[in-house]
C-alpha cells in the first residue's frame, strides 16, 4: 500500500471569473465617477450649485441630466460589481446582476415599443425639439447642444426655419427688438469651408428672404427628418452598437452568476 496520501481538490472560486469582473466594472465606476463630476462642474460653472431651486427653473432640457443619470447608474452598478468580486459578497453581485438585468429589460422594452409607435415617437421628438428651441438662450449646455445637432444633422429647427419664431429672440413679429429678429442661430447657416473661424451672425434677417433664397445662406430641412434619414442611412452602425451594449449586459451577468453559483458551492462543504 502506497504511504502517499491522495488529496481531494473541493470546489473553489475561479480567480479568474473574479478578477476579470472586478477589472470589468472598475472601468465603469471610474466612468461614472467621471460623469458625475463633470455634472457637478458644469453646474457649478452655471451656478446651479449655490441656487439649488434653480435647477427646476430652466425651460428647457437640461443636458447636465444625462451626465448625472448615466454617471449615477454606472457608478453603483461599477461599485457594486467591483466590491461584489473582490470581497466575495453575493448580495452586492446579486444587485447587480438583477439591476443589470432590469436595465438590458427596459431597453428592450423600449425598443420594441419606439418601433411600434415610431409615430408617437416622432411626434414627441418634434415636440422636445420645439419645446427647448423655445429655451435656447436659457442655458448654455443646452444652446450647445442644440447648435451641435444642427450642425451635424445639416438642419435648422424641428420641421424648418420657421421653427425658430417660437424663440422669444428670433421671432419675427414687430414688437421683437433683438438683432437676432426674424433670423435663425449661426448653427443653421451652410458653412463656408474657407472660413476658419464660424460667422456667428450669418444667420441675421435670413428668414425675411425668400424661401429658394435661404437655401443658399441656411439648412432649410428640419432635424426630425434629418435624424431619421440619418437613422436610415446608418442603421446598421446603430444597430451594431445596441447589440453590442445588450451581449455587454448579459455578459456582465453571466460573470456575476457565475461567480455566486461558486461562491455558493464553496460555503456549501464548510
Amino acid at each position: 500500500m502506497s504511504g502517499k496520501h491522495q488529496h481531494f481538490k473541493g470546489p473553489e472560486v475561479s480567480c479568474c471569473v473574479k478578477y476579470f469582473l472586478f477589472g470589468f466594472n472598475i472601468v465603469f465606476w471610474l466612468l461614472g465617477a467621471a460623469f458625475l463630476a463633470i455634472a457637478l462642474w458644469a453646474w457649478a460653472e452655471k451656478g446651479v450649485l449655490s441656487n439649488i431651486s434653480s435647477i427646476t427653473d430652466l425651460g428647457g432640457f437640461d443636458p447636465v441630466w444625462l451626465f448625472i443619470v448615466t454617471g449615477a447608474v454606472m457608478f453603483v452598478l461599477g461599485f457594486a460589481g467591483c466590491i461584489g468580486a473582490l470581497r466575495e459578497n453575493t448580495s452586492l453581485l446579486k444587485f447587480f446582476s438583477v439591476f443589470l438585468g432590469l436595465i438590458f429589460f427596459l431597453e428592450l422594452t423600449a425598443g420594441i415599443l419606439a418601433f411600434v409607435f415610431k409615430d408617437w415617437i416622432k411626434d414627441q421628438l418634434n415636440f422636445f425639439i420645439n419645446n427647448n428651441v423655445k429655451a435656447y438662450r436659457d442655458d448654455i449646455d443646452l444652446q450647445n447642444l442644440i447648435d451641435f445637432a444642427q450642425e451635424y444633422w445639416s438642419c435648422c429647427g424641428a420641421h424648418g426655419p420657421n421653427d425658430w419664431n417660437l424663440n422669444i429672440y428670433f421671432n419675427c413679429t414687430d414688437s421683437n427688438p433683438s438683432r437676432e429678429r426674424c433670423g435663425v442661430p449661426f448653427s443653421c447657416c451652410v458653412k463656408d469651408p474657407a472660413e476658419d473661424v464660424p460667422n456667428t451672425q450669418c444667420g441675421y434677417d435670413v428668414r425675411l428672404k425668400l424661401e429658394l433664397e435661404q437655401q443658399s445662406y441656411i439648412y432649410t430641412k428640419g432635424c426630425v427628418g434629418q435624424f431619421e434619414k440619418w437613422l436610415q442611412d446608418n442603421l446598421i452602425v446603430v444597430a451594431g452598437v445596441f447589440v453590442a451594449i445588450a451581449l455587454l449586459q448579459i455578459f456582465g451577468i453571466c460573470l456575476a452568476q457565475n461567480l455566486v453559483s461558486d461562491i455558493r458551492a464553496v460555503k456549501a462543504n464548510w
